[in-house]
């Protein structure tokens, strides 16, 4: 007799739904599984394949719960029905397996999927073997193909979901078609299940089943804890994830950032070394300084960049040592780039260490500072120049000051000398040692022009001049003065411009030059006189404009450095005691730079000197003023003069009154121009007035100024040791050198009143000697 079974809605539908959570559930945890690695993507397959395994064969004892046969109590076999539930999850998990590994394509899932889907069929079949009821069992072929490609069709569609990209909505939409799919197969199967009471019941058997109520809760109650527990560890797999993603990729931001600025830092070196010195990375600075790639140096010792005495001293390894020892280590000095260049290079080692204090390697930073090295220098360099100008100056401003001082006793010993000379009986023996005297006083003078030239305030009178005539009119002078052992040579181009230059200054510049070369060859050489006009290489160390050097080398001993800096300095001499002054290049230097000109030395030992006398070009418009050339013979004026004499020195002005007297004139004494001016003021016959320059309170020049405006007709006289104050265009006057002597006072009182007459009978302001 066949019996036909009916089914609960209620249940059917309940069955439905596992297999729909199952499903999605398995779908979630795919996910997972696609997301980890190793032993965890282990773990989330096992439980995937316990979801969709344990759905699966949960809706199906469900929906077996919704059958029933009115009439007869259905009961189950507790190891079958145990079977059943193995099944099904190690097919699903077998299925994951092989479809999770690298390189599964459509044929592998396709055959994994026929794999799991006659797992689940076979569940299902052993899950009906599993029955104990009082009825026979026997199932219709086409329904059991039919429930059998059913149950393939939805494990390959599981399986190809589960590796496939999917969000929410569509795990949703697919979780509840497989679940139909898979609940189809079941009902499918049923459809071809017959049941017949004339089959024999094995009651034996029977007595091993499960009561149906008690299976259907404890079979949903642990399938929905499964299902929860397996959601819920996802969704916390899944924060944990999103959160090491956000984490890493912050980390990932931060790297690139720092790789970033790693790389964009291209006025530093930087890269990092192992704990034996070996480079690790490289950045775009080190490759722009050093000259290597990063697959060139990258492996290669810190020691590659030192030059060779530097690895000889082992700074290399003391470096990476104090740097591990003291945590940090700094130093500058020459390294080497890759083509063999040198730079001067600031060097920073810094140790790394874990958080357990081992060395685990080293950052380098280097910066090439040579540009900075090099400005450094260029400022050491004029700094010094700067102090020594300095210095200079102020033993310039010194020497001026002891040179005008010194002329004054040289003015007074010298008048009084030859006043002295004329008041003495004719005494051989006395005469002698009155020329010693004079002789001495003499040489007193010349080395006090040798100051002031130095002081650049001697008074010169530039004139043009034509260099090769100079050197050619006093080569018999040259000559003698060094003698035979040094042969004399010229060197002059064709049309070399003249210059403008004081001529008697220059020849004497020209002496002292020729004379230091000849004393810096005392077994004999060549002395090499040339000039040339200032090319592009010369104008950096000149002022501006356009000049001619006259230069001098000898073939001698020469210079070292420290002697060469010094050779310029006033009274120092390498020669021997009484040998030297040590005046002679400074009285050069003096007359090349009041000239507006320079002079340079160049030398080196057993390399000769060549010292040259740069002066400025005399431009075809220029001109100078020339000494005016009178008519007139130094003798004692036709008549007898009242001279005013303003200086004041008592000495000088003594010696001067005294010499005035001897010459037959009437001479007055006062010690400052305001004396002068209001003894001027008060005195109608006087004839000249011949006044000091360097006085206090008011200047020779300001008082020849003034006395300009108050009686223009008187001739003035200005006696200086030194050209210490310009005199204006307007303001010509006769100029008298000290220390002077009795005759060049004497031409000087007769030139100017010489002149002075002459320019009254013309009817013209009186003209006045520069």
């Amino acid at each position: 007799m066949v019996h036909a079974g009916t089914h609960d809605t209620v249940l059917v539908a309940l069955s439905v739904s596992i297999a729909a959570a199952a499903s999605y559930t398995a779908l979630d945890l795919a996910t997972r599984m696609r997301a980890a690695s190793g032993w965890s993507c282990y773990a989330w397959l096992i439980a995937a394949a316990i979801a969709m395994g344990g759905g699966v064969w949960s809706m199906h004892f469900v929906a077996m719960l919704a059958f029933s046969l009115p009439g007869l109590d259905v009961g189950f076999d507790l190891r079958l029905t145990l079977l059943s539930l193995a099944l099904p999850i190690a097919v699903t998990g077998l299925g994951f397996l092989v479809g999770n590994r690298a390189g599964a394509g459509p044929v592998a899932l396709c055959l994994s999927g026929l794999v799991m889907g006659l797992g689940i069929a076979g569940m299902h079949y052993t899950g009906m073997a599993a029955m104990r009821l009082p009825a026979g069992l026997h199932h219709d072929h086409l329904w059991v193909a039919v429930s059998i490609l059913v149950a393939i069709g939805a494990a390959v569609a599981a399986l190809w979901l589960a590796f496939k990209q999917t969000d929410v909505k569509q795990r949703l939409l697919a979780s509840g078609t497989m679940g139909l799919a898979v609940s189809g197969m079941h009902y499918a199967a049923m459809q071809g299940a017959v049941f017949s009471s004339s089959a024999p019941i094995d009651h034996a058997l029977g007595s091993a089943s499960v009561s149906q109520t008690h299976l259907a809760l404890w079979v949903t109650g642990t399938t929905f804890l499964i299902l929860v527990l397996a959601l819920s560890a996802a969704m916390f797999d899944r924060h944990l994830q999103q959160a090491s993603k956000r984490e890493a990729e912050a980390l990932r931001t931060s790297e690139e950032r720092f790789r970033l600025l790693f790389q964009s830092v291209s006025d530093y070196a930087i890269f990092m070394l192992d704990p034996d010195g070996r480079i690790a990375n490289w950045n775009t600075g080190a490759e722009r300084i050093k000259g290597y790639r990063a697959d060139e140096i990258v492996g290669s010792h810190l020691s590659c960049f030192y030059l060779q005495e530097d690895l000889q001293a082992g700074e290399p390894a003391a470096a990476l040592e104090t740097a591990a020892r003291e945590g940090r280590f700094e130093a500058e000095g020459w390294r080497r780039r890759k083509d063999g260049s040198r730079f001067w290079a600031n060097a920073v080692i810094q140790a790394i260490r874990s958080e357990a204090g081992q060395l685990v390697g080293y950052a380098k930073v280097t910066r090439d500072i040579t540009e900075r090295k090099q400005a450094q220098e260029a400022l050491d360099q004029a700094r010094e120049a700067l102090a020594q100008a300095q210095k200079m100056e102020t033993v310039g401003q010194l020497t001026g000051g002891v040179a005008h001082d010194f002329n004054n006793l040289l003015m007074a010993v010298l008048g009084s000398l030859e006043l002295l000379r004329k008041r003495l009986p004719d005494d051989p023996k006395a005469t002698r040692l009155l020329d010693n005297a004079v002789q001495g006083a003499q040489r007193g003078a010349a080395l006090t022009q040798r100051m002031l030239a130095f002081a650049r305030r001697q008074e010169l009178k530039p004139e043009v001049v034509d260099l090769p005539d100079l050197v050619r009119g006093m080569t018999d002078l040259l000559q003698r003065s060094i003698g035979p052992s040094v042969r004399i040579e010229t060197c002059f181009p064709l049309g070399l411009p003249r210059v403008l230059v004081d001529a008697h200054q220059c020849e004497l510049a020209l002496l002292n030059l020729t004379v230091n070369a000849r004393d810096a060859m005392p077994e004999g050489g060549t002395i090499t006189i040339a000039g040339r006009e200032a090319s592009s290489e010369d104008v950096g160390s000149l002022p501006e404009g356009r000049y001619v050097c006259l230069s001098v080398t000898d073939t001698g001993t020469g210079m070292d450095a420290e002697t060469l800096a010094r050779a310029q300095e006033p009274f120092f001499t390498t020669k021997g005691v009484g040998k030297g002054t040590g005046l002679g290049l400074p009285m050069v230097q003096g007359l090349a730079a009041q000239s507006r000109g320079r002079l340079l030395l160049r030398s080196g030992l057993g390399e000769g000197t060549t010292a040259e006398m740069w002066l400025p070009m005399a431009e075809a418009s220029s001109h100078c003023e020339e000494a005016l050339s009178l008519p007139v013979q130094p003798q004692a004026s036709a008549r007898s003069l009242t001279v005013l004499v303003v200086d004041d020195d008592p000495l000088v002005l003594e010696s001067t009154v005294a010499m005035l007297e001897d010459l037959g004139h009437r001479a007055i004494g006062v010690r400052s121009g305001q004396e002068a001016l209001d003894l001027l003021r008060r005195t109608r016959g006087l004839d000249l007035v011949i006044t000091d320059q360097a006085m206090p309170g008011m200047t020779g020049t300001q008082l020849a100024a003034q006395i300009a405006v108050e009686r223009s007709a008187m001739p003035i006289i200005l006696a200086s040791g030194h050209a210490e104050a310009p005199i204006e265009p307007h303001q010509p006057l006769l100029r008298l050198s000290k220390p002077f002597d009795q005759n060049a006072l004497g031409l000087a009182t007769t030139q100017a009143t010489c002149l002075d007459l002459a320019s009254v009978s013309e009817g013209a302001p009186p003209s006045k000697l520069t």
